[in-house]
């Protein structure tokens, strides 16, 4: 059973934290490999922020979502990857068929947390991801 997503409270500023990770994800590059259905879950934190995504795969190779898109390198941040079977209930947004940056590869970004991030994350999944913005 998946561990259920938490982020913590932040104070001001602590929003470009959060973005950063999820735009990281969400925009993140990519190689080669065989596409295979499976999530993992991320969380991050850097002292005073939690952050926590899940991505859902859609046609990236399985090896290179295993090694590369779910292990992003965020320096000073510390991080936890989590492989499920599918993302968890209960995020406040989910882009749905979402684009990696000059590839070809599609994956689903369900995120958790704080729901006013969504006016940031919107925008990017629709427009730089090319996806479905599935939420508030």
């Amino acid at each position: 059973m998946p561990a259920r997503a938490k982020v913590a409270r932040d104070s001001e500023g602590g929003w470009l934290v959060r973005l950063s990770l999820l735009l990281t994800v969400l925009l993140g590059s990519a190689v080669s490999g065989e596409a295979l259905a499976e999530a993992c879950v991320i969380h991050s934190r850097d002292g005073r922020v939690a952050v926590t995504l899940c991505q859902a795969n859609r046609s990236i190779p399985a090896e290179l979502f295993r090694n590369g898109f779910c292990q992003p390198q965020l320096e000073g941040q510390q991080i936890e990857v989590e492989f499920v079977e599918h993302c968890p209930q209960g995020a406040f947004g989910i882009c749905r068929d979402a684009r990696v940056s000059n590839m070809p590869y599609r994956q689903d970004i369900h995120y958790y947390g704080i729901a006013s991030d969504a006016r940031f994350l919107r925008p990017a999944c629709e427009q730089a991801s090319e996806g479905v913005w599935d939420g508030e």
